[in-house]
């Protein structure tokens, strides 16, 4: 509950916060692109991950599933988890990019490198220290999309 609590807030902050920064020399129709590289990155780190695990371990080697509990397969979970969250992105910030402005979704898209990690980290900590990494990276999507639809609404 803790965890969700504190995505919460960092959801507000992140939304509310970003509206104040200026994207400076980017045009709006970058910011976007620009907003996507953490989470990118993010992916990025998580796939080398399983490929390293992969290479060096012969019973994996070949592609096989990865022993339920594992660091491995807490890996696979997590980049799973990762990519549903990123599509999401994809899928909503460009309303909140063009409702709520650049600063917003280029916080948006730190944030959700920042959450990601937390949730990777938490993950293989203790599976309930995810909470905050993926409240925090859910709820910030969330808030931001139901922000943007009522700005643009009304």
């Amino acid at each position: 509950v803790i965890g969700m609590v504190a995505g919460g807030v960092w959801a507000l902050a992140v939304v509310w916060g970003g509206q104040g920064l200026s994207t400076g020399v980017l045009l709006l129709p970058m910011v976007l692109p620009v907003a996507m590289v953490p989470p990118g990155l993010v992916l990025l780190a998580m796939i080398a991950r399983l490929a390293q695990r992969r290479f060096f371990d012969d019973t994996i080697i070949d592609g096989e599933a990865f022993a339920p509990g594992s660091p491995a397969w807490v890996d696979q979970r997590v980049l799973s988890n990762t990519a549903e969250q990123a599509l999401l992105a994809l899928l909503l910030w460009p309303l909140v990019t063009y409702t709520l402005g650049g600063g917003v979704v280029l916080a948006m898209g730190v944030a959700f490198g920042v959450s990601r990690i937390a949730f990777w980290v938490g993950y293989h900590l203790s599976p309930p220290l995810r909470a905050f990494g993926f409240a925090a990276t859910f709820y910030t999507t969330g808030l931001a999309a139901l922000w943007a639809l009522a700005e643009w609404i009304f």
